[in-house]
C-alpha cells in the first residue's frame, strides 16, 4: 500500500504545482514596437509585485499577435492596428477591447535627407518624394501594425509597391531602424521605439505631425468561449489594472531621455 501511495503523492504534488503555475502566469502577446520601447519593463514589475501574477511577454508583429490570440496560445493581446483588431473581435476571437494609450508614427532617415522630407507639406507628399527621388525605404514587411499603417500610407499617396528602392525585410521595429540606418534609407516607425533607439543611430527624424500618423493601442482579451483554457480572470484583472488610474498614470510617466513615449487614453473611452 505504501509503495502505491508514494507515486500517487508525487503525481498529486506535480499536478498541484502545474495548477499553481497556470494560475499565477499570464501570457501576453504584444507588438515589437511596444516591447522595444521599454514600456513593459517599466510596467510589469509593478503589477507582478502587487498581484503575484507573472506576465510572460511574447513580442511579435500585430498580425502574429492576433493569430496567437485566435489560436488560444495567449490570454490577451496588446496591439495597434484598429481595422485588424476590429476584425479579430467581430470574428469572436477577442472580447472586451479597450483603448489603452497612443503615440504616433514618424518618418526617419539619413541626416542628408535626399528626398527632402523635412520640407514635405503632408505625409502623402513625403511618401511620393521618397519614390520620386529613388531613395531607399526599409519596410518591416511582417504584417505588424506598423507595416499595415505603412501600406495604407503608400496606397493613400497613390504609390505602387514595390519600387526600386523598396526593401521589405520581415523584421521587428528595432532591427528595421538599424537596417535603415546602415542603408542610409528611410523608414516608418512608432515614436516610442524611435525615442528608445535614436541615441544609437545616425538617422534623424525627418517628418512628423500629420494626423494620419496617429497610432492608438488597445488591449483585448482572448475569448474564453473559444478557448476554455485561457486565464481569462487573470487577463481581465491585468487589463483592468492597465486602464485603471494607476496603470494610466504609469503609462504617462514613462520617459526616455526626458521625453514621454506614450499617452494614456483609457479615460477617453465613450
Amino acid at each position: 500500500m505504501l509503495k502505491l501511495f508514494k507515486p500517487l503523492l508525487i503525481l498529486a504534488l506535480l499536478t498541484f504545482g502545474s495548477m499553481v503555475q497556470a494560475q499565477t502566469t499570464l501570457r501576453l502577446a504584444t507588438t515589437t514596437s511596444t516591447y522595444n520601447s521599454g514600456l513593459l519593463d517599466y510596467l510589469l514589475p509593478v503589477y507582478e509585485a502587487a498581484s503575484g501574477v507573472q506576465v510572460q511577454v511574447i513580442s511579435v508583429g500585430t498580425g502574429a499577435a492576433l493569430r496567437l490570440g485566435q489560436d488560444g496560445d495567449v490570454d490577451l493581446v496588446m496591439t495597434h492596428a484598429p481595422e485588424a483588431e476590429a476584425a479579430f473581435v467581430e470574428a469572436g476571437h477577442g472580447v472586451l477591447p479597450r483603448a489603452l494609450m497612443y503615440n504616433d508614427f514618424v518618418l526617419v532617415g539619413p541626416a542628408s535627407d535626399p528626398a527632402s522630407l523635412k520640407t514635405a507639406g503632408d505625409v502623402d507628399s513625403a511618401f511620393k518624394q521618397i519614390v520620386q527621388q529613388g531613395s531607399i525605404f526599409v519596410s518591416r514587411g511582417d504584417e505588424s501594425g506598423t507595416h499595415m499603417k505603412e501600406l495604407e500610407l503608400w496606397e493613400q499617396a497613390g504609390q505602387s509597391l514595390p519600387f526600386d528602392g523598396y526593401r521589405s525585410v520581415g523584421q521587428g521595429m528595432g532591427r528595421v531602424l538599424s537596417l535603415a540606418d546602415e542603408m542610409e534609407g528611410y523608414t516608418l516607425t512608432d515614436r516610442g521605439t524611435w525615442l528608445a533607439m535614436k541615441s544609437r543611430l545616425d538617422s534623424v527624424l525627418v517628418f512628423e505631425g500629420d494626423e494620419q500618423l496617429f497610432n492608438p493601442y488597445q488591449v483585448i482579451l482572448v475569448n474564453p468561449d473559444r478557448h476554455a483554457h485561457v486565464a481569462y480572470d487573470q487577463a481581465k484583472a491585468f487589463a483592468d489594472w492597465l486602464v485603471s488610474p494607476e496603470g494610466q498614470e504609469l503609462i504617462d510617466s514613462f520617459q526616455v531621455e526626458g521625453e514621454q513615449l506614450f499617452f494614456a487614453s483609457a479615460e477617453n473611452e465613450s
